[in-house]
């Protein structure tokens, strides 16, 4: 073995020196020179994309990618308006806004097992399928369940579920329940008005909603607010002239009513005939307006102002009236009836019995079709048309309520002699009840047609009304109105004990399609006290079954107990002695009425 020390620059292999690289083949050939370019454009291409891209998404589209980020952690929070209360005369709360607990979700951050899923199912009161089709992935936002209460809150929240949360929002809450329905209406889900004076009043009642914009950790809990608040702005509240007591008494009768004659359905209408205020407007059937699950256009309907039909025998007054006013006649002028039969261009008018030579005073009492034909035919169809319009029938009511009705009023060149006299007895026009309570503010305002309000009016003075005929015919058709009500009328279950009343009955077949049936509207218009009047009072019952249809029978007693109420509770002092009253009935008969 030699002993020769190696060259230098070179090592042995396997032992602990390395190889020269300066000597190495590979390593001792020479770069090509694109190939240091092509890096060297690599690198510079890089840092061109990473500088564009800079450029993009902070110059160019700079505001798009701040909202994305803010996204991700920023949120906008709702800060819901108070919805304004509905009071009463009085102040007394008809619906009033409370907060609730509202229940949301992430559906894709929502971390739960099966047995969790299946507990909050329970919890909000949904089946398990409804519960997965609410929390579909795909959707970045869900309503678990709005509006709900706090024992469903709490059972929720017990779960302790990432990505489910809940908020406070508002509740409307309606204290007098079914009695008041149809006045107030009620509100949807998202708290605008449906129906009744939440709907006519939806921009005063709504307010302004407000936010607050915020920090949220990944847990939902906001850790910092960002930006100024806009705080919210809450609703007017409204206040009506209903009194409460007299529309929880009105509805308590009508309901009775309809339940006692088996009934289709029934209304009442009460005015304050010195400041036009409506003090009640009742129907039944009624529904709670916080809990409308179910309902059907029945209970809905606010019939008092929608459904319309011929007015009977409560037009007769009107037909007296502007006899006298024209000077045509007076109370006392007599007018032939005959036997009760009186053939008239191809028909028969008829009155329920023969009531021969009567007065005008008479004819109303009696409530004689014959009578009012005898009065209308003296008259032009012209001069009839005015007055009805001027009482305000063929026009819709001008009150701050949705869904009131025109009914029909035909134009007077179109009317037949036959048709004149049907429509002086209430047949061939149509109205609702309302139009018939505040037409009969005529009579008790000494011949004034007065406007009428939903809303609080001030009381400094009474409310001015149209002239329509003059003080003198406007009291003696009171009086006539007075005995009509009274022991020898056609509706002596009306009398209130203590006070004058007055007032007409009315019945009427109903018409289906072209024809009339055997179904029945019973109804009944009055003002009390007679020589003083403060309120009117309108009663329709429909369709009562029990074999007793005169509006006398039927709607008469329900005028009686709600005028007798109201007079009390606005503090009107009785002027009758109530012992004679009692007196009188028992001596009197009952009298039917002619259609």
């Amino acid at each position: 073995m030699s002993d020769k020390p190696p060259k230098s620059g070179a090592r042995l292999l396997g032992s602990g020196r390395g190889v020269s690289y300066s000597t190495s083949p590979l390593l001792a050939s020479k770069t090509p020179p694109w190939r240091s370019r092509f890096v060297v454009a690599l690198v510079g291409l890089a840092f061109a994309g990473l500088l564009g891209r800079a450029v993009y998404v902070q110059v160019l589209h700079a505001d798009f990618f701040q909202k994305q980020g803010e996204a991700r952690y920023a949120h906008t929070l709702e800060l819901p308006a108070s919805r304004g209360r509905i009071n009463d005369r009085s102040g007394q709360v008809l619906a009033a806004s409370v907060a609730v607990p509202s229940i949301w979700a992430i559906p894709k951050e929502v971390d739960a097992d099966p047995d969790k899923r299946r507990q909050l199912a329970q919890a909000l009161g949904l089946s398990n399928k409804e519960l997965t089709a609410k929390l579909n992935p795909e959707a970045r936002f869900v309503w678990l369940k709005r509006l709900s209460d706090d024992d469903t809150a709490a059972r929720v929240k017990a779960l302790k579920l990432k990505g489910v949360f809940q908020d406070r929002e508002y509740r409307r809450k309606y204290p007098e329940g079914e009695a008041a329905a149809h006045v107030v209406g009620f509100t949807n889900v998202e708290d605008r008005g449906q129906e009744g004076i939440e709907l006519a009043f939806q921009k005063e009642l709504q307010g302004r909603d407000g936010s607050r914009s915020v920090v949220r950790d990944r847990l939902g809990r906001v850790v910092e607010d960002i930006g100024d608040i806009v705080p919210a702005a809450n609703g007017r509240d409204v206040d009506l002239s209903v009194d409460s007591k007299v529309q929880f008494f009105a509805y308590q009768r009508i309901r009775d009513a309809v339940a006692a004659h088996k009934a289709k359905a029934g209304s009442v209408v009460v005015l304050d005939v010195q400041s036009g205020e409506v003090l009640a407007l009742s129907n039944f059937p009624s529904y709670d307006p916080g809990n409308r699950q179910n309902l059907s256009g029945e209970q809905l309907r606010n019939r008092a102002l929608t459904d319309v039909f011929e007015p009977g025998s409560t037009m007769k007054p009107f037909i007296a009236g502007l006899a006298m006013e024209t000077h045509r006649v007076r109370p006392d002028t007599l007018v032939d009836t005959g036997n009760g039969r009186y053939p008239f261009h191809g028909a028969v008018i008829s009155d329920t019995k023969a009531h021969g030579v009567i007065t005008v005073h008479e004819v109303i009492q009696m409530s004689s079709n014959i009578g009012t034909t005898k009065l209308a035919m003296q008259m032009p169809a012209r001069e009839m048309h005015e007055m009805f319009t001027a009482i305000g029938l063929g026009q819709r009511p001008q009150i701050s309520f949705p869904g009131a009705v025109s009914g029909k009023l035909r134009p007077y060149k179109t009317w037949r002699p036959i048709e004149q006299a049907t429509m002086s007895y209430g047949y061939g026009l149509s109205a609702s009840l309302f139009q018939l309570a505040r037409a009969y503010t005529v009579f008790a305002r000494d011949g004034e047609i007065i406007p009428v309000s939903m809303l609080r009016q001030p009381h400094d003075h009474p409310v001015a009304g149209i002239r329509v005929f003059s003080p003198e015919v406007a009291r003696d058709v009171r009086r006539m109105l007075q005995d009509a009500a009274g022991p020898a009328g056609t509706a002596r279950l009306a009398q209130v004990p203590g006070y004058s009343v007055g007032g007409k009955s009315g019945t009427a077949h109903k018409q289906e399609g072209r024809g009339y049936t055997n179904k029945y509207r019973s109804w009944f218009v009055g003002v009390a006290p007679i020589n003083n009047p403060r309120i009117v009072v309108a009663v329709m019952v429909d369709e009562p079954s029990t074999g007793v249809y005169y509006g006398g029978a039927v709607a008469g007693p329900v005028f009686s107990q709600v005028t007798a109420q109201t007079l009390r509770l606005l503090g009107v002092q009785p002027d009758l002695d109530v012992k004679s009253q009692i007196v009188a009935n028992q001596k009197a008969a009952p009298v039917e009425e002619s259609f």
